[in-house]
Order: C-alpha cells, then structure tokens, then sequence
C-alpha cells in the first residue's frame, strides 16, 4: 500500500538554535511537505532570522523552499529584549553557515502565507516557532485565508510551569501578548505546546553525538547546538539541552504525540509583572468555539528519539547525496 500524501506544511520562524533544529527535522519527515518558511522578529533582528531561514535550507539542500519575510517588531509595543545570549548574537550559535544562493520572497510574509493557503487543494499545517505577530496579522488581514488552516501548531505559553523569561511568561508570548491573545482567541484548530511539554523534553550530549556523526548536516546542526548546550551547563548545571520548537515541528508532523486537553485560553497583555502569561482554565474540558488543544502530557523519550533518529536520516541522505553530486 501506498504511503498517504505527504500533508502541506508551513513553518513561521525566527532562528534561533532550535528553530534550525525545527526546520531540518521537517525536512527529515516524508509526512509533510515543507511548501513555505516566513520569518518574524523574535530570538534575533528580523534580518538575521531571514537570513538565517535561508542558510538553514540550503545546508539542507533545500533552497527551493521558499522563504519570506515578515514582522520586524510586535503589533504593539517593542519587544523588550532579544535572545541573543541564549542563541549568539546571530541565532544560531556562533555558527556561520554557507550562504544560500536563494533570494527572499518578495511578498511579505503574510501575503506569500495567505496566497499558499487559498490556493492549496487541502487543508495546510501552519507550525508558528517564533512570536505570533504574522499569525496575528493573518487573522487580521486575510482571515478568508486563515479559514483554510486545517491545524495550528503553536510553540509557546505555559499552563502550569510559569514562564522562562519572566516568572509568569513563555518567550514567545512575552515578546508579543497582543497578537498571542488574537491567535488564541480565533477558531482556527489550534495545538499549544508550551513548557508544560517542552521543559522535560531534553536532548543529551549522546543524542547529539548521533546525528553529529552521520554526516556534515548533522555536524553543523551539532555545532549550532554547542551554544545551547554551554548555556544550559551553565546556567542550569545540565548536559542537555530543551528543544521546544523541535517537540512542536514532531507534534505538527505526527498529530497525536502529545496528550492534549481542550482548554480555554487567554493572555494577560497589561503591564504588569504577569504581562505575557497564558492563563489556562484546567478546572474542566471546554467545549468553547475559541478553545485550544492545550499540550500536558508527553513521551519525552520517545519525542527526542524521534528527532535524533530523523536528523541522523537526513545528515546520512545529504550527505550521501554530496558525495554522489558530480
């Protein structure tokens, strides 16, 4: 029997270590078919990420994907900080990968999402990794498109374990609450995967050691993770590293790898210390138009086998693929 179609996938991005992660663990899964990156202001300036998009996918031999960009700050106010002690000061951890000959879409993101979504024969995975602000302005914009989203996968927020930035708010979220309470407050069928998930989700020095091994994509992509790795021996004294986005891309190709529980959701965009903080309703199951399916429950051992075995897969084919090339 033939494998089912490969199902459209899009990912809003803003590399960022585990975003690249992200990236090339979708392009590991003959699941889905990565049809578009858009890049958004969040870990790095919007330049960088784009930037970084694009030399992502070509290390992958894959700058045919096209990449467009899109929001350069959140639909309100600035965002407070970037997170380049965290990613280096150009995301992807002090790693220079070769320039990809792809030039950027000249739609702006929101445009090239929208024009993708109305002309797809079926419903589209849309995986949004970095802040929400093009999502937002989608919903906004184009929600005739927005319509045709057949599911939401979103990186971000926290039901039960605060925040990573500050103590109430997820990264994502706190860099721009106001388009995060407009995605959440639509009917689009939306998955939240927030640290409630993430947090125990840790890939190890040996798992990186894996895919490093089978080929020059996985050196790099363990390269671009030494960073993260450094930072999490030194600021929280372990040898592994939490890979959110990478646990999001896994839930958006293979739906049902996280337990999930309708819930309602809101965002607390005053200005006060809890500004960012996603307030989730787990007193009960909601049956609610605007409810999301709200991530609590995972295998992390299996979610890091799933990455580490799919970035060895893909290291090993390009590889390979390189050493056949005339």
């Amino acid at each position: 029997m033939a494998p089912p179609p490969a199902r459209p996938l899009v990912i809003d991005t803003d590399p960022g270590i585990d975003d690249a992660l992200a990236i090339l663990l979708a392009l590991a899964s003959p699941e889905v078919d990565l049809r578009l990156v858009t890049t958004v202001h969040g870990n790095v300036e919007l330049p960088q990420t784009t930037d970084n998009a694009l030399r992502v996918l070509h290390l992958a031999g894959r700058s045919d994907v096209p990449v467009a960009a899109g929001a350069a700050e959140s639909l309100v106010f600035p965002q407070p900080e970037r997170a380049g002690h965290v990613h280096g000061v150009a995301g992807l951890g002090g790693v220079e990968l070769p320039p990809s000959p792809a030039a950027v879409d000249p739609r702006p993101a929101v445009v090239a999402l929208a024009d993708l979504l109305l002309a797809s024969d079926g419903p589209v995975t849309v995986a949004a990794i970095g802040p929400w602000t093009n999502v937002a302005l989608l919903l906004a914009t184009y929600p005739e498109a927005a319509a045709r989203i057949g599911r939401l996968v979103l990186m971000g927020g926290s039901a039960g374990r605060g925040g990573n930035v500050t103590a109430a708010a997820e990264f994502n979220v706190w860099s721009d609450p106001e388009a995060a309470a407009r995605v959440l407050g639509s009917t689009v069928p939306t998955v939240l995967v927030g640290l409630d998930v993430t947090l125990p989700t840790v890939l190890d020095e040996a798992g990186v050691a894996r895919f490093a091994a089978a080929g020059p994509v996985g050196a790099a992509a363990a390269a671009i993770l030494q960073q993260y790795l450094d930072h999490a021996r030194t600021a929280y004294g372990t040898s592994g590293v939490v890979v959110h986005d990478a646990l999001a891309l896994t839930e958006a190709i293979a739906p049902g790898t996280l337990g999930t529980v309708r819930r309602d959701v809101v965002v607390d965009t005053g200005n006060g210390p809890s500004r960012g903080q996603t307030l989730v309703d787990r007193r009960s199951v909601s049956d609610s138009p605007t409810a999301v399916d709200v991530a609590e429950t995972v295998d992390s051992a299996a979610a890091v086998e799933f990455l580490v075995s799919r970035l060895a897969g893909l290291a090993a084919t390009v590889g390979r693929g390189a050493a056949e090339a005339p």
